[in-house]
């Protein structure tokens, strides 16, 4: 079960969001706040997983508010004003939610809760058969086995995936590289990381993964020499 609030300062978008959480059931509304200095006293003393926190409202932003907290906890963005989303992106949110949104448009919000919260919450041994990035505003789960490769830009990485499905995240490959276990997955290249056991072939400092060609690097060929041939 997912403890929630939610704070907002409009008493309708409150209602919305309490009659749209009744009908989940891995979701608990536990308090509901008009007033965000309240709200934050509240999970200062009592924490909860998931808060669903409008942006724009009087003596403290939700933008603020989300940036004081202590612990770690899950947000879903609710505002009439698309211009903060990327706001939303930056700290991290697992959703964005534009109001006035529908209810089918809430459940993949909090589904998409549920998901990470499984997640951060499984044994240790499981957790290392998939990730999650953000992507678009939103957490999306990979699993490493779809992984062919990843491609890093400046601060953007792109997913290649066998399911056709290629994710754009705004991350570093640094990040990226830290999330992925060391034993399955190699930098060949500043610009590129490989599943080792997708290799199909190897010709001259070129790797070949079905049919994409990636580039070894001169600054990464020692270790992926070390680690693949052996050498």
């Amino acid at each position: 079960m997912i403890k929630a609030i939610a704070i907002d300062d409009e008493p309708p978008a409150l209602k919305l969001l309490e009659n749209y959480c009744a009908n989940v059931d891995f979701l608990k509304l536990e308090r509901t706040f008009v007033k965000p200095t309240e709200a934050l006293k509240y999970v200062k003393k009592f924490p909860v997983d998931l808060i669903f926190l409008d942006v724009q409202m009087p003596g403290l932003t939700g933008i603020e508010l989300y940036k004081s907290l202590q612990q770690e906890t899950m947000v879903i963005f609710t505002t009439a004003h698309s211009r903060y989303a990327l706001d939303g992106f930056e700290l991290s949110a697992v959703d964005f939610l534009l109001k006035p949104f529908t209810y089918e448009r809430f459940l993949l919000a909090v589904k998409k809760a549920q998901d990470y919260h499984n997640f951060m919450h499984r044994p240790d041994s499981l957790t290392s058969a998939s990730i999650f990035v953000r992507s678009e505003y939103s957490l999306v789960k990979i699993k490493l086995s779809d992984i062919i490769y990843i491609e890093g830009s400046d601060d953007y990485i792109k997913i290649i995936q066998e399911t056709g499905n290629h994710i754009i995240a705004r991350m570093t490959m640094k990040a990226i590289t830290e999330k992925l276990p060391a034993a399955e997955f190699l930098r060949v290249h500043r610009s590129f990381i490989i599943p080792l056991s997708k290799i199909t072939h190897i010709r001259n400092k070129n790797i070949y993964i079905g049919d994409s060609e990636i580039p070894v690097g001169v600054s990464y060929e020692q270790e992926f020499n070390q680690r693949f041939k052996g050498e």
